[in-house]
């Protein structure tokens, strides 16, 4: 109950990975070395990628189509658009409301945070916080960019996490991104909804480009509890269950679109474009090629992981 491999993987988060034999914890041990510099002077390795650059990804066109209600593992969004659907996860049993890890994208090492919205709908807590602030310090020791995937409903409500300290953790996230000088990208899939969506590295945040889903939700709160907070009195005076139900999805809507539409924050300049789903991994792949010499390894601050 103390330690061991389980309770310090899933419940403590000291430990990083978990292997099944020695061979596998030699193979784990390979890959990670291979996504990483020999120090903080020197790039992360670049491999020969077989995979096409521009290859599209249709299956992420449902995005569009699904409830935004509905949990997803963000895994799979990771799978479809990586070089050779090859993505090495971080801390994988630890605070999996959100994910980290390494992949490689046009052959180049790149660092993933992403919201994960099957696990806490993919809310950000006090672990999650640590988990992804120590994870964004990592690569910017290492000159690895940074790849942010949204689809955060806010930080996780209730008294344990307001007792534990959720404001003070959840700014280290705000922290971590704002002093990483890496290239910075971020696309937002689905839910961007208030400060935790500022966290995620958003414009605020520094990232150097930010795309958006043509379904993506960005706003300081979700169209259904904005609805029951604007128009409660509209709601109040419905006669039947029925009625309120079509009220408030029609109101719904027109909050959807008339302010948490994707384009509405473009046209403020928080988004820098609304992309195609299928076309996720060019874009990402350019803006990366773009960004390339935006900092030359070892001239910035050098400064040690703390353990958060």
């Amino acid at each position: 109950q103390l330690g061991g491999a389980d309770a310090h993987s899933a419940k403590s988060g000291v430990c990083h990975f978990v292997a099944k034999s020695e061979p596998d914890c030699f193979r784990q041990v390979r890959e990670l070395l291979s996504y990483l510099p020999q120090n903080r002077w020197e790039k992360p390795p670049r491999v020969a990628n077989p995979d096409p650059v521009r290859r599209s990804t249709p299956l992420l066109e449902k995005m569009c189509d699904l409830d935004p209600r509905k949990p997803y593992r963000v895994q799979h969004i990771i799978w479809q658009i990586v070089d050779e659907h090859k993505f090495f996860e971080v801390q994988s049993a630890y605070a999996k409301n959100i994910v980290t890890g390494f992949c490689r994208m046009g052959g180049e090492v790149v660092g993933v945070v992403a919201n994960n919205p099957g696990h806490f709908a993919g809310a950000l807590d006090i672990n999650a916080s640590d988990k992804a602030a120590r994870f964004i310090r990592f690569l910017n020791a290492f000159n690895i960019p940074i790849l942010t995937m949204v689809d955060v409903p806010g930080y996780w409500p209730g008294v344990q996490q307001e007792h534990g300290g959720i404001i003070r953790h959840g700014a280290k996230i705000l922290h971590a991104y704002s002093e990483a000088t890496v290239p910075k990208i971020t696309i937002v899939l689905r839910k961007a909804y208030g400060g935790a969506y500022i966290a995620m590295n958003s414009k605020h945040m520094g990232s150097d480009f930010n795309f958006a889903f043509p379904c993506a939700e960005i706003a300081v709160m979700g169209p259904a509890g904005a609805v029951e907070i604007l128009y409660s009195r509209e709601i109040a005076a419905c006669k039947g269950d029925n009625e309120k139900a079509a009220l408030r999805a029609k109101l719904s809507a027109e909050y959807a679109a008339k302010f948490a539409s994707p384009y509405q924050t473009a046209s403020t300049g928080s988004v820098d474009e609304v992309i195609e789903p299928s076309q996720t991994r060019w874009k990402i792949v350019r803006a990366l090629r773009f960004l390339k010499e935006k900092r030359v390894p070892g001239t910035h601050e050098n400064r040690g992981n703390i353990p958060l």
